[in-house]
């Protein structure tokens, strides 16, 4: 009977979805766990990770459920908004650009399209087509592409619609380029790669999958980076420009990046809302808040990969949902999204019982 016992624990722990990580020592995580690691079964991954940091910097929570590693390099898609965003906002508390700088005075682009606003760029209110093929080309430069997006004609008014898409983003990182006369990864490599201690490997793309140029890098989805990497850069955003004491950024840009900057948009294509959430954004970033959000405590960035990032200045915490599906793409936003808002109050309630006791 003993040997019959052991052989069925052993077939029921090979049928369980494989977890592995630092466990909370209390049981305050419980739910958490279950709740993500059921999701995880569910979906049918390969792999997936969900690391959870306090509200001063320590990690109390990390599981990595079945192929999947903390320390493994991805492509991020989407997640790499929020990046591209602070990097561009360090050059503006430092004054080498304004979030009223338009493209005419940085470029020298014409008409209607000369009127663009920095601030417009990253609230994905431009006006521009949002996507087009060049920010694609690994084989031309930032400054080509942007110089072929000027030519487009707007699809409204700048400040008046929102779009979600790559366009935006790669204009601002050419107004940075120009401002500093530097490529953009030498720009992300002195404002946030250096000080945040990230691996030289942390690199933005047209490709990130293979991956492949530099040249042109795509500032909305071409990023790479570890789930431990990105810690770093919400830990970061969390503190509001602080990063282990040493003040990055200064303050009040975080009100204006937590802030809707045209609550009056007309809401063109948003994903959030395809998935039937009413999450307006903000610079470069999701607010998590009822619109027209204002210095929203609940931002994200979640990529088509799945990989998710969080802050929650209201329940203490930051979180990841870390995960790269590669082409199954179908379904992945929508999973990792809505599980993040499935985790969002019980990890709220984690941190409010749990002993806050950090794990490795």
């Amino acid at each position: 009977m003993r040997r019959i016992g052991l052989s069925f624990a052993l077939a029921l722990a090979l049928l369980a979805p494989a977890s592995r990580g630092a466990a909370p020592e209390s049981k305050a995580f419980s739910s958490v766990e279950r709740t993500a690691r059921e999701a995880f079964a569910q979906q049918g991954l390969s792999g997936m990770g969900l690391s959870i940091y306090d509200a001063h910097g320590n990690k109390v929570f990390e599981q990595m459920y079945g192929d999947f590693s903390a320390d493994r390099r991805i492509p991020i898609a989407s997640a790499s908004k929020l990046v591209a965003g602070l990097t561009i906002l360090r050059l503006v508390d430092q004054g080498k650009l304004s979030l009223d700088a338009t493209t005419g005075r940085v470029l020298g682009w014409k008409g209607a399209q000369g009127a663009i606003t920095l601030e417009q760029l990253l609230s994905f209110t431009s006006g521009l087509p949002p996507r087009d093929s060049c920010t694609l080309r690994p084989g031309i430069t930032l400054a080509e592409c942007a110089s072929s997006l000027s030519k487009l004609k707007l699809v409204a008014p700048p400040g008046s619609r929102f779009d979600y898409g790559n366009t935006h983003l790669h204009v601002a990182g050419r107004m940075a380029e120009v401002a500093t006369g530097k490529s953009w990864d030498a720009i992300f490599g002195s404002q946030l790669r250096a000080p945040l201690g990230l691996a030289p490997q942390a690199i933005f793309y047209t490709w990130p999958r293979r991956p492949e140029g530099t040249t042109n890098p795509l500032l909305a989805g071409g990023l790479q980076m570890t789930m431990h990497e990105y810690a770093k850069v919400l830990d970061l955003e969390y503190h509001r420009g602080v990063y282990r004491g040493q003040r990055l950024i200064g303050d009040a840009l975080f009100t204006r990046q937590a802030t809707e900057p045209y609550p009056d948009a007309v809401i063109g294509d948003t994903p959030v809302g395809h998935i039937g959430l009413n999450y307006h954004y903000g610079l470069a970033n999701w607010l998590e808040c009822a619109p027209p959000a204002v210095d929203c405590p609940v931002q994200s960035s979640p990529g088509a990969f799945g990989f998710t990032p969080w802050v929650d200045r209201t329940g203490g915490y930051y979180a990841i949902l870390g995960m790269d599906v590669g082409g199954r793409r179908t379904g992945v936003v929508k999973f990792s999204v809505l599980l993040a808002q499935q985790l969002r109050p019980l990890i709220r309630e984690a941190i409010k019982t749990g002993s806050g006791t950090p794990v490795p």
